[in-house]
C-alpha cells in the first residue's frame, strides 16, 4: 500500500468528519457486547434478544443506563460453542466504570431436543425487567472493549414439571480491550495536520487534530509506529519514530511543535 495515495485520499475525503470526531474520542471508549456459549446436549437452543442496556457510575439510578443499537433477532446458541461468538451491539460512552449489562428477551425462545421435539422456552423475569448481569469494569477513554456474554446452556435450562422447558440463564461476564491508541497535542494549532499511524511502511489509521490542536488515532494493534503529520502548505512536516502501542493502553506523545516554512 502506498502511502502517499492513501494520504491524499484519506485527506480529501474524511477531513471534515474526522475534525468533528476528534474531541469525543478523547473523552470517550467503545463497548461492543458479543454473545458465546458453553455447550449443552441439545439440538438447538434459541434465546430471542431484544434489547440491551450497559450502566454507567457506581449509583443505581435509571439515569445511568445506556442502550446499545442491537442487532435484534432469535440466536441459536449451539451455533455459538467452541469459541465461536456474534456482536450484539455497541456503544460509545464517556470513559469510566460500567456495573451492570441489562439484557432483555422477547417471546420467541425455543428448545429443540436431540429427539427432534420442540419446546418453546419461558423466561419470565428477562421478559418482564431484563436480566441485570454484574460487570464492574473501568473503560479508558479512546480504547475499544469486547465484553462477552458467555451463555451457560447446560445450566441454563430447567426441567419444569410439568415436562415442560424453562430458560434461567447463567450467564458469566468476560471484559477485555481489543485495541491501544495514540493521542497529543499539535501547536501551533493553525497547522491544522492530517496524522498517520504507519505500521511497517503501511498507513493503518488516520485522524485530524481539532481546533485546540488535540489529536487521537483510535483501533491500533501492538507494535512500534511512524507517526506522520502532515500541515496545511504553511508549515513544514513532521515525523516521530517508534511509537509504542499496548493494547489497552492510551499512549499520549505530548506536545509536537510544527514549525512554519
Amino acid at each position: 500500500m502506498k502511502r502517499e495515495a492513501i494520504k491524499i485520499g484519506i485527506a480529501c475525503l474524511l477531513s471534515i468528519f474526522i475534525m468533528a470526531c476528534s474531541t469525543s474520542d478523547e473523552k470517550n471508549a467503545k463497548l461492543q457486547i458479543w454473545l458465546t456459549d458453553a455447550p449443552g446436549d441439545f439440538a438447538s437452543v434459541n434465546i430471542d434478544v431484544q434489547s440491551l442496556e450497559v450502566h454507567v457510575g457506581d449509583d443505581e439510578s435509571d439515569a445511568g443506563w445506556k442502550t446499545l443499537s442491537v442487532n435484534k433477532g432469535v440466536y441459536n446458541l449451539i451455533d455459538l460453542t467452541n469459541g465461536l461468538d456474534t456482536l450484539l451491539g455497541e456503544l460509545e460512552l464517556p470513559a469510566g466504570k460500567i456495573s451492570q449489562v441489562r439484557l432483555k428477551l422477547g417471546t420467541h425462545n425455543s428448545i429443540a431436543l436431540n429427539t427432534g421435539d420442540v419446546f418453546d422456552l419461558s423466561t419470565p423475569s428477562a421478559q418482564q425487567s431484563g436480566l441485570k448481569l454484574l460487570v464492574n469494569e473501568t473503560l479508558t477513554a479512546g480504547i475499544t472493549y469486547k465484553l462477552l456474554l458467555d451463555f451457560d446452556v447446560a445450566r441454563s435450562i430447567v426441567v419444569t414439571g410439568n415436562g415442560g422447558y424453562k430458560l434461567k440463564p447463567v450467564i458469566r461476564t468476560i471484559t477485555k480491550a481489543e485495541d491501544g491508541a495514540i493521542k497529543g497535542i499539535v501547536t501551533p494549532a493553525a497547522a491544522t495536520p492530517a496524522i498517520y499511524a504507519i505500521l511497517n511502511n503501511d498507513t493503518l489509521r488516520t485522524t485530524y487534530a481539532d481546533s485546540t490542536g488535540a489529536f487521537m488515532i483510535r483501533g491500533l494493534a501492538s507494535g512500534s509506529y511512524l507517526v506522520s503529520f502532515s500541515p496545511n502548505s504553511n508549515y513544514q512536516s513532521v515525523e516521530k519514530t517508534n511509537v509504542s502501542v499496548s493494547i489497552g493502553t492510551v499512549t499520549n506523545m505530548g506536545t509536537i511543535e510544527i514549525a512554519a516554512k
